[in-house]
């Protein structure tokens, strides 16, 4: 098996090694074999790849898609190094709002595999970074939501260093506003579909 699963104590976040072959040439590996994500209990199947770099300092996130396009996530890091961050926002789950953070980069070659009902965000600790994602659904602008960095209750250990966001992840709301606000749309669109 090229990999091995490690089972973080949040229900459904796994960390992923692959096994890496190396020799005087350089390196080889799988990033993704879905008969081994299968046997472990990862059945998804992924239909969109990302990549994108960020400068040190960059903070990205908190990110998610809401249902229908809900998305679970298969993050590594090509090059340099990120704090990668996913927290559990599932209703009912027993880590709500818990949140679980490590070290993704090119030289450890880690994956953290992402479940539907998180949300995501990384820290650049390098000079530069690029960061290669798959995911289960496509985007849409319009199932997109963000949840602050800084959400108090959420308390994530970030990092120490500077904080370069975009104007969204500056803007984005706390959690328990992000499901208010999410509420609000369900009411206003059961109410056009009723009148």
């Amino acid at each position: 098996m090229p990999f091995k699963f490690h089972r973080t104590d949040i229900e459904g976040l796994v960390v992923v090694e692959p096994q890496v072959f190396e020799d005087e040439r350089g390196f080889f590996l799988e990033t993704y074999k879905k008969s081994d994500f299968v046997k472990n209990g990862m059945v998804d199947s992924f239909v969109q790849s990302n990549h994108s770099k960020s400068k040190y300092g960059v903070l990205r996130g908190l990110h998610y898609q809401i249902h229908p396009y809900a998305q679970a996530k298969l993050i590594r890091c090509a090059k340099g190094k990120i704090y990668d961050v996913a927290v559990d926002i599932r209703k009912g789950s027993p880590t709500f709002k818990k949140w679980y953070g490590l070290e993704l980069s090119a030289e450890n070659k880690k994956m953290l595999y992402v479940p539907v009902g998180f949300a995501h965000g990384f820290y650049t600790l390098s000079p530069e970074a690029e960061i290669m994602y798959k995911t289960t659904t496509e985007y849409s602008p319009e199932h997109d939501r963000s949840i602050i960095w800084s959400d108090p209750e959420i308390h994530i250990n970030w990092p120490n260093g500077p904080r370069i966001l975009s104007e969204k992840d500056k803007c984005a709301p706390i959690l328990i506003d992000s499901e208010i606000k999410d509420h609000r749309k369900k009411m206003g669109d059961l109410v056009r579909l009723k009148g």
